[in-house]
Formats: structure tokens, sequence, C-alpha cells
């Protein structure tokens, strides 16, 4: 049997890609998120969703699948089929720390996923129940010190983003607290409202509508000064000089995804980010838009991998 090999240019072949990606998106896509709805993730994933489905006239399919810190969405985004139609919403840990916190990380965020932009950033925010004792940072830390071990917090899961904010706040206040991780930050804050736990550090974005209401209180913010949302409430560097702790949610794609449609996707975003109602929707949520290109977001996802891992080692948070 004669076997005919056929031999396709390299040309014809970049020009099939970028056909194909000039007619993306021809039908609805994906976007995992790997946390509950109600969440910052959620909340960034549902608002930039939205935009890239009028702008695309297709549906924009926010797909929840929470759980291990992020782990069971980013393996199911790394895992998926390369074609624009799987997209990730990841919050920073999930890239950047869970490969130094899990020894066996079913995924690797360097290898597996491609960085498109990074979308929103805003800080988290320390809250507790109003009938919490403790008024301030300063008067929780004392507590924790008089009561070492016996403090509790929530998160949204352990080694999220939510976590690692209280981590670096328990390391920098040289205190002891009980982790309590949850699906989600959903749950965490509807446990600290109930005072089950004592506090939680949710990313503002998440917390605000229930601080406004007046059913969590806030004790401070992760970010060097204070938010313009919630001018009220202090900076936690006002306690602990030079703390700081900021959240980001990005979007990414299964590595091999056309770099065609890599750029379209950050081009579109962009230009979604850029819109009046969108602006105002993260303002009013404590996040500022970001929208850099997949070059930058690459090499800052790197940069804050490296800071992660010594913080882990310092805090030995790695967990089979």
């Amino acid at each position: 049997m004669r076997v005919i090999k056929l031999l396709i240019p390299a040309g014809a072949m970049l020009v099939a890609t970028s056909a194909w990606a000039q007619s993306y998106p021809a039908k609805s896509v994906r976007v995992i998120v790997p946390f509950s709805a109600g969440g910052a993730t959620d909340i960034v994933a549902r608002v930039i969703g939205q935009k890239l489905g009028e702008a695309w006239g297709q549906q924009v399919v926010i797909d929840n699948r929470a759980g291990a810190g992020g782990n069971i969405g980013g393996e199911l985004a790394a895992k998926a089929a390369p074609d624009g139609y799987t997209l990730f919403m990841t919050s920073g840990s999930i890239v950047t720390a869970n490969q130094h916190i899990y020894r066996k990380m079913p995924f690797d965020p360097a290898k597996d996923l491609v960085a498109i932009t990074n979308v929103a950033s805003g800080p988290q925010v320390l809250v507790v129940t109003p009938s919490f004792p403790p008024k301030s940072i300063k008067e929780l830390i004392a507590l924790a010190k008089a009561r070492p071990k016996e403090i509790t917090f929530g998160s949204a899961g352990f080694s999220t983003q939510t976590h690692l904010a209280a981590e670096n706040f328990i390391y920098t206040a040289r205190i002891d607290a009980l982790h309590i991780p949850y699906k989600g930050e959903a749950p965490a804050m509807v446990d600290v409202m109930a005072g089950q736990v004592q506090f939680a550090t949710p990313n503002l974005a998440a917390a605000i509508n229930f601080i406004q209401q007046g059913k969590l209180r806030a004790l401070g913010v992760t970010s060097k000064q204070r938010s313009p949302q919630v001018p009220n409430v202090p900076a936690i560097a006002e306690t602990l000089p030079g703390f700081e702790n900021l959240g980001w949610f990005g979007l990414m794609a299964p590595a091999g995804t056309p770099r065609e449609i890599v750029d379209k996707v950050y081009r579109d975003t962009g230009k979604a980010l850029g819109a009046a109602d969108v602006k105002s929707r993260f303002e009013g949520l404590g996040m500022a838009p970001v929208g850099n290109a997949p070059a930058e977001f690459t090499k800052a996802i790197g940069e804050e991998a490296g800071r992660w891992a010594k913080i882990v080692r310092e805090r030995k948070l790695q967990i089979d």
C-alpha cells in the first residue's frame, strides 16, 4: 500500500487560521469561574461577559465550578479544547500561589493556560459581624494575641485570594487564627454575619453591599490607602505600616488557543472596559479596570508567583 503524504503550505494554514479567527465566535462561549456565584470573580465575569456577548452577538455562558481553591475550575479550563470557546476567569491566587501550595497540582498554570488580559483589580476588606467586640484592627490584633488560636476566619477556599489575604494579615500582625475554608466568598460572609466565624477578608467587590447594609462591619481595607467606596474604613496599613494585599481577576484560555483569538478577546475586553457603564460598575465595587496586553499580563503573573512562593514557604501553607 502506498502512503501519500499531503503537504499543506504553512502560508495556507495561516490563512485558514486567520479566517477562522475572524469569524470567531460563531457560537456561544463558556467562561469558567472557579468559585460559586456571588463572589468577586463571578461578579467580574458576569459584567465583562455581558459586554462581550453584546459585542460578539453570541451568548457568553458563566460556568461556576467551585472547589479545591480554584483548582477544579482551573483544571477544567486547562484541559478544555483550545478553540476559544472555553475561557477562564481566574483570580490571582490560582495561577500565582496554588502551584506552590498544592504538592499535587492537577495542572501547570504556566504551561497549560495562556494569559489574555487582567480585567480588574481591587482590595480585600477585613469584615466581622456587627456584634463582634473588636471595633478596629488594633483591637482585633489585641484579642487574637490574648486568645491565641481561638479566633477563626473564613475564606472562599484554601489558597484563594481571600485566604491568602488573611494569611498575609496574620503573618504581618504576628498573630494566629484558625482557618475555615468555604466554597466561595458568599457562604463565608454568610457565616461571618451569623457569628459562626469571627472574621473574613473577602474582596471589597463582594462585600461592599453587605457593609453598606450594616450586615457586616469593616475594620480595614487591604490597599495602602483608604478606598473611595468606603472612605470611613481605615486601611490596615494605618495600623500595620506597609501592609498591602490586592486581588485581581483575569481572563485566560487553554494553552494552544490560536493567537488571533487570544488577541481578539484581549482587544474586545479592552473595549468593554472602556465603556462608561462598566467603569461605573467596577468603581462602585471598589475595583479598577486593567486591560493589560497578553505579554504584560504573563510577565506580571510570573513575578507575583515568585512573591507568593516565599510567603507560602514561610507560613508553611503547603498541602497535598
